[in-house]
């Protein structure tokens, strides 16, 4: 499994580093200081793995997670107990305190290896779209959520935002519905409209609509109206 050691402190960074060669099953692929210099390496290495400091200067861990797209696997490192706590309430994988002991890093990577074991391996690459199986890093406000996009039954614009439903939840995150369609699988994600675009493994019940449209309803009881210019197509993808 490849790992990116992500920490503002040279010495913190040698120490995990030492102590991950006793597991030859994580290979460190590199290492950086700052979240802009982990954006460019998560891009260029595509590690499976972030051991991610949270505090650093600049941007903290949980900005450089809203700043990616598809977020890998996360162990979060920190001195600081609240900031483990609060990254154990948005499920991170784990989280440890520093000074790393070797028998916590030890019951981490083994939980790595279980999850590992139990999920689809997917292809990977820069352009890989986004399927089921991967996960986003959500924030709004103090809350903060990594989410399968598996869990997603609608993404809806409004303005420079697009609201997520998951849950019981509707947090916004600041990116353009535009962008995220090209990031999403086509055969998971169907853009409906200029405002929505729907989860169709969530889709319940469809019906006809004014104007050639169709009105889509969700399990979560949303209900999204596809346009006349998509519903042609909708109804292709499900084998109406």
């Amino acid at each position: 499994m490849k790992a990116l050691i992500i920490d503002d402190e040279r010495l913190a960074r040698k120490e995990l580093m030492s102590l991950l060669e006793e597991h030859r099953e994580i290979e460190v692929v590199g290492e950086a200081s700052n979240a802009d210099e982990a954006d460019d390496l998560i891009t260029k290495l595509q590690p499976d793995l972030l051991f991610l400091d949270i505090q650093m200067p600049g941007k903290t861990g949980f900005e450089l997670l809203e700043m990616l797209d598809n977020v890998p696997k996360v162990i979060f490192t920190t001195a600081y107990d609240e900031y483990a706590i609060k990254a154990f309430e948005v499920s991170a994988l784990d989280y440890l305190l520093k000074p790393i002991q070797p028998e916590r890093l030890q019951e981490s990577i083994k939980k790595i290896e279980k999850i590992e074991a139990s999920e689809m391996i997917t292809g990977t690459g820069e352009n890989r779209k986004l399927g089921l199986e991967d996960q986003v890093f959500v924030k709004d406000g103090d809350k903060c959520w990594f989410v399968k996009l598996t869990d997603i039954r609608l993404f809806e614009s409004d303005g420079n935002y697009i609201k997520v439903y998951f849950d019981k939840y509707k947090p916004m995150i600041h990116k353009s519905l535009n962008a995220l369609d090209d990031k999403l699988d086509s055969r998971h994600f169907f853009r409906a409209s200029r405002k929505h675009i729907i989860n169709l493994s969530w889709v319940e019940g469809i019906e006809t609509w004014f104007n050639g449209g169709l009105m889509v309803k969700l399990r979560g009881d949303e209900k999204v109206e596809v346009s006349r210019r998509q519903a042609a197509r909708f109804k292709d993808m499900m084998s109406l």
